[in-house]
C-alpha cells in the first residue's frame, strides 16, 4: 500500500501526454505550461516509482509500465468526477459548432472522451458550413464555433492550418476537351467559394459534377469516380490521390482553423483547451 495518495492533476497531465501524443499540446489542453506538465509527469514517476514516458527529441511514446498504468489512471479520474457530479447540481450544457471541413474522423471519439471526463459537462455538436455557424454563434445560439476563415471576419482565434489539396480516386482520369468535374459542398460553403475563384484565375475550366451536404458525401462521389474534390487530406477516405500537380492545377493555401468563443466559466473552459488542443493534433499529426 503507498503512503501517499497519487496527485490528480499529475495524473491528469499524464492522461493528457498519452492522449494527446505532446508536451505541448497537454499544456494547451490543461491551460497551463509545458515545463509546468513535464514537472507534473515528473514527480508522478518519481511517486509511482517508475518511467511512465519515453521521451525523445520528436515525440514522445509510453513506456509498457505507463501503458499499462494508462487504463487505471483514466478509471481514477473518472471515479473523482463521478464522486463530485453525485454531489453538484444540474449539468451544464455546452453546444459547439463545428464546420464540416473541420469536423474531421476523429470528432465522435474526441467528444465521448471529454464528455466522459466531465459528467457534470452536456456537449452538443451541430455540423454546418462556416457562415452558418458564425450566424448562429452572433445570434447567441452556439456558446462556440470552430469554423474555417470567412471572407469579411478578421475576429477568432487561430487553432491551426491546414493544407488543401485537389483529390480524386485512384484510377479516375480526366477527359479531354471536357470541363474538370469538380464535386463541392453546397452554398454557402468557403472551400467551394476559394476552389472556385483559383480554378477562374488559372484559366480552368470546370463544372460542380456533384453538391454534396457533408463532407463525408463529397469524399464519396470522390471515391466513386464522379471527379475532384479540393479537401483536406485528414478528411479523405484511404487510397484518394492528389492529382493537382498531374492536373497542372493551381495550389491551395493553408486554411486556418479558428476559434470563436465567448468565453464562459472554468468548467467550458477547460472543455474548449482540451478539444482545442485535440484540434490542433489531429490536423498536425
Amino acid at each position: 500500500m503507498m503512503e501517499r495518495p497519487l496527485d490528480l492533476d499529475a495524473v491528469q497531465a499524464f492522461v493528457r501526454i498519452a492522449e494527446l501524443g505532446s508536451f505541448t499540446r497537454a499544456a494547451e489542453a490543461m491551460r497551463t505550461t509545458q515545463a509546468a506538465v513535464s514537472l507534473k509527469l515528473k514527480r508522478l514517476e518519481e511517486r509511482l516509482g517508475f518511467r511512465l514516458v519515453e521521451r525523445t527529441p520528436r515525440y514522445v511514446e509510453l513506456s509498457a509500465r505507463g501503458a499499462a498504468f494508462l487504463e487505471h489512471a483514466r478509471e481514477l479520474l473518472e471515479v473523482h468526477d463521478r464522486a463530485l457530479a453525485a454531489f453538484a447540481g444540474a449539468r451544464q450544457r455546452l453546444t459547439i459548432g463545428i464546420s464540416d471541413h473541420v469536423a474531421g474522423p476523429e470528432l465522435p471519439a474526441l467528444i465521448a472522451r471529454m464528455n466522459s471526463q466531465d459528467p457534470q459537462l452536456l456537449i452538443e455538436i451541430r455540423i454546418g458550413s462556416s457562415g452558418d455557424l458564425l450566424q448562429s454563434f452572433d445570434r447567441r445560439e452556439l456558446d462556440t464555433v470552430i469554423v474555417r476563415l470567412h471572407a469579411g471576419r478578421s475576429d477568432g482565434e487561430i487553432l491551426t492550418e491546414e493544407k488543401f489539396g485537389w483529390f480524386a480516386a485512384p484510377r479516375w482520369q480526366h477527359r479531354a476537351g471536357e470541363p474538370l468535374p469538380v464535386a463541392t459542398l453546397a452554398e454557402p460553403c468557403g472551400v467551394r467559394a476559394l476552389a472556385g475563384q483559383f480554378l477562374d484565375a488559372a484559366g480552368v475550366a470546370w463544372t460542380e459534377i456533384f453538391v454534396g451536404g457533408g463532407v463525408a458525401a463529397v469524399a464519396a462521389a470522390v471515391m466513386a469516380g464522379l471527379g475532384i474534390a479540393a479537401l483536406a487530406p485528414r478528411m479523405l477516405p484511404f487510397g484518394a490521390v492528389d492529382v493537382g500537380a498531374k492536373l497542372g492545377l493551381p495550389d491551395l493555401p493553408h486554411l486556418p482553423v479558428l476559434l470563436h468563443s465567448r468565453g464562459g466559466n472554468g468548467r467550458a473552459r477547460d472543455a474548449l483547451a482540451a478539444l482545442s488542443a485535440a484540434f490542433k493534433s489531429a490536423v498536425r499529426g
